[in-house]
């Protein structure tokens, strides 16, 4: 079987980004959590298209 060497690993940098997204919420009240979607909501700029 052949090995791929990759630039980028999506599964490691999801990891990465969850448990980075999880220590910053885990400080937060539930208020708090909301109004941190609604801000982050409004400045995603990357829409799914289907």
């Amino acid at each position: 079987m052949k090995t791929i060497n990759k630039e980028f690993d999506a599964v490691q940098f999801m990891r990465q980004q969850r448990d980075k997204l999880s220590e910053k919420l885990s400080k937060m009240t539930k208020a708090e959590i909301i109004a941190y979607f609604k801000q982050v909501g409004n400045k995603t700029t990357i829409k799914p298209c289907a």
